[in-house]
């Protein structure tokens, strides 16, 4: 799926990343990295979680888990995609799950990237900002 990058930041300057996964520790942790990458970052722990905040806060990106409880990171998108019309949201994929089992399921329903874990912070940092610079 392509996508133009977006160009316009939040209001207070900063670029909003909600991350989506069902790990606490995860979510501290990308969320702590990305706010001292000059980010504002929302947070929600399954698939339903993530639809209302995508709907709630308009986030810029997504960075999205594939494996969650109550609906899982593929139907999420399909959902953020078709339902609530958010297109131009680049969603990337981040799961411990191999590229070549699910990167074209991830493609197919919507995510605009599949990064797989372990990954290098620089190389997620600089796909980030690809879509938001």
């Amino acid at each position: 799926m392509e996508t133009q990058p977006i160009s316009t930041p939040a209001k207070n300057g900063r670029h909003k990343i909600l991350i989506v996964d069902d790990f606490d520790d995860t979510r501290h942790l990308l969320r702590t990295w990305l706010e001292r990458k000059g980010f504002e970052v929302i947070e929600a722990q399954n698939g339903n979680e993530a639809i209302d905040q995508a709907q709630a806060q308009s986030p810029d990106l997504i960075i999205m888990d594939l494996e969650m409880p109550e609906l899982d990171g593929l139907s999420a998108t399909r959902k953020i995609r078709n339902e609530l019309n958010l297109v131009g949201v680049p969603i990337v994929a981040v799961s411990a799950y191999g590229a070549e089992q699910f990167r074209e399921p991830s493609l197919s329903a919507g995510c605009n990237e599949y990064v797989s874990t372990p990954f290098e912070p620089a190389e997620l940092e600089r796909l980030i900002r690809s879509y938001l610079e």
